[in-house]
């Protein structure tokens, strides 16, 4: 499973983005080696899935930002993003509803902790100590993301299909 995550974010994607510009067309890849980010602000904001991170910017953020503030502008772009993986996560699973909300909602407050006087102090936001914090908080909670349901319901069956092929 991993592998195929792997594959479809740096290989196929990189792929397409190649092609596009063989044609000439000015089409950057969607990832931007997210394992050098040093915080998970960086990492999610700067560096991983960076067409998701536009359209929601452009979608929620922006359109949020001065009534709501920042931080809690950027918290429902987590909340919006963990409803859009439920559904093509969880729906298809046919259970594991939330928790790939709740895993995005989890990024959310950690972007927010890194932000907060408290995150600067402890040095979350950069260096060692936010890539570590950034690793912990992608890493740990990362079975509600990818859920039993969505491996036994999905993942397998996806898995075997293929290896009958």
């Amino acid at each position: 499973m991993v592998g195929l995550i792997l594959l479809l974010h740096f290989g196929i994607f990189q792929i397409v983005a190649l092609l596009w510009q063989s044609l000439g067309v000015k089409a950057e890849s969607i990832m931007s080696a997210p394992l050098r980010s040093t915080s998970l602000g960086e990492f999610w904001g700067k560096r991983w899935n960076l067409g998701f991170r536009q359209l929601s910017h452009e979608l929620i953020f922006r359109p949020l930002y001065r009534t709501l503030g920042p931080d809690t502008a950027g918290f429902l772009v987590f909340a919006a993003s963990g409803l859009i993986h439920d559904l093509v996560i969880s729906l298809p699973a046919g259970g594991g509803y939330g928790l790939p909300t709740l895993y995005f909602l989890l990024q959310g407050a950690g972007v927010t902790v890194e932000r907060s006087r408290f995150g600067k102090r402890l040095g979350l936001g950069q260096g060692v100590r936010g890539w570590c914090f950034m690793v912990v908080l992608l890493t740990v909670p990362v079975f509600g993301l990818f859920h039993p349901w969505f491996v036994m319901r999905v993942i397998l069956p996806f898995m075997r299909a293929i290896h009958a092929l």
